[in-house]
């Protein structure tokens, strides 16, 4: 059986679409007919070659939703026919400490799709059995991509800090991840804080569930979050260390910075509040697969979705094109239209 692939074949690309032959799972892993798969900004490690253990060519793609279209060997948990995921997480070595230690999102050997094997800018994709995760019927699969790397890492993220509700949460940024960030942080009944760039996007942070917006070009963020009395947790989503180090000052007592977005220079941030006041700066990686499945639980009974524009799989190029020039509102997506 032949099937499409969208692959890299040179660092720097371009996408190229070729017809190969589809294989078959090994023991241990999982064949899955690929629905959707996200256009992340990530994706651009694998495109630019940028990682050393990269393999061309190469598939792209790590927000993969599909059904499951053969079963190897040593699979007991997964049958022909289940609707499944597969996000950042996509397999663990098992040996490295953080493994031992059973932190699989943190193991230096970590598996990633479209990185270390082929992902989801395809009709088919491989995977081990323990990347997948289920996916509820209710959502459609173009909505539920998405949260299998943005979604699973606001909401893994702001679950795993020490906020409780009504604490004030405040995210970052209003992208491809801010944008799930505020509605997470606000179905989980904390008081949420939108900070974004402009007066025009107080509407729509108001419409995702913020009870309040901080405008970055006429307030100074760190006096505005403490005249709310401090922020219990700030999410920082976008990847301006100018943003992020404007911001920390905004903690309260025993206030969390948890970084998911990926700045190019170091944060700057003042010692003595954080010493005085117990706070902490620090990151959070995406999750496994049962965190994957989670953060689709709790979409799915709470409406959060992200805002997404689609794409037919042979315009995967245009697609990444598009993710690329930042003006996707706010997740792209390609279908196979399987």
């Amino acid at each position: 059986m032949k099937a499409r692939y969208v692959q890299v074949e040179k660092g720097g690309g371009p996408l190229t679409m070729v017809t190969r032959e589809v294989p078959d799972p090994a023991p241990g892993e999982v064949r899955v007919r690929v629905e959707a798969c996200g256009v992340c900004h990530s994706d651009v490690l694998t495109v630019n070659a940028m990682l050393p253990f990269i393999q061309l060519p190469r598939v792209p793609g790590h927000e993969i939703v599909g059904t499951v279209d053969s079963v190897g060997k040593d699979v007991p948990q997964w049958s022909i026919g289940q609707r499944v995921g597969v996000g950042w997480y996509g397999g663990h070595c098992r040996k490295c400490e953080p493994c031992r230690r059973g932190d699989f999102v943190a193991c230096r050997n970590l598996s990633i799709p479209g990185l270390s094997y082929d992902g989801g800018y395809a009709d088919y994709v491989v995977v081990p059995a323990e990347a997948l995760a289920a996916v509820p019927d209710a959502l459609k699969s173009a909505d539920a991509a998405p949260l299998l790397c943005a979604g699973i890492t606001t909401f893994n993220a702001l679950r795993n800090t020490g906020a409780r509700p009504p604490d004030t949460v405040a995210i970052l940024g209003m992208g491809g991840l801010g944008h799930l960030g505020v509605q997470f942080a606000a179905k989980m009944g904390f008081n949420t804080v939108a900070i974004a760039r402009g007066a025009d996007k107080e509407k729509f942070a108001h419409e995702l569930g913020a009870r309040h917006y901080i405008d970055s070009t006429t307030s100074d963020v760190a006096s505005a979050l403490q005249q709310l009395g401090g922020a219990r947790v700030i999410l920082a989503t976008v990847t301006d260390a100018d943003a992020m180090s404007a911001a920390v000052g905004g903690l309260g007592h025993r206030g969390e910075f948890v970084v998911v977005g990926v700045p190019a220079k170091p944060i700057q941030a003042g010692v003595l509040g954080m010493v005085m006041q117990r706070q902490s700066i620090h990151g959070w990686p995406s999750g496994t697969s049962i965190d994957s499945e989670d953060t689709l639980k709790f979409s799915e009974i709470t409406g959060v979705l992200p805002m997404i524009e689609k794409y037919p799989l042979d315009r995967a190029a245009e697609a990444y094109a598009r993710m690329l020039s930042g003006k996707a509102r706010f997740r792209v997506v390609l279908e196979t239209g399987a």
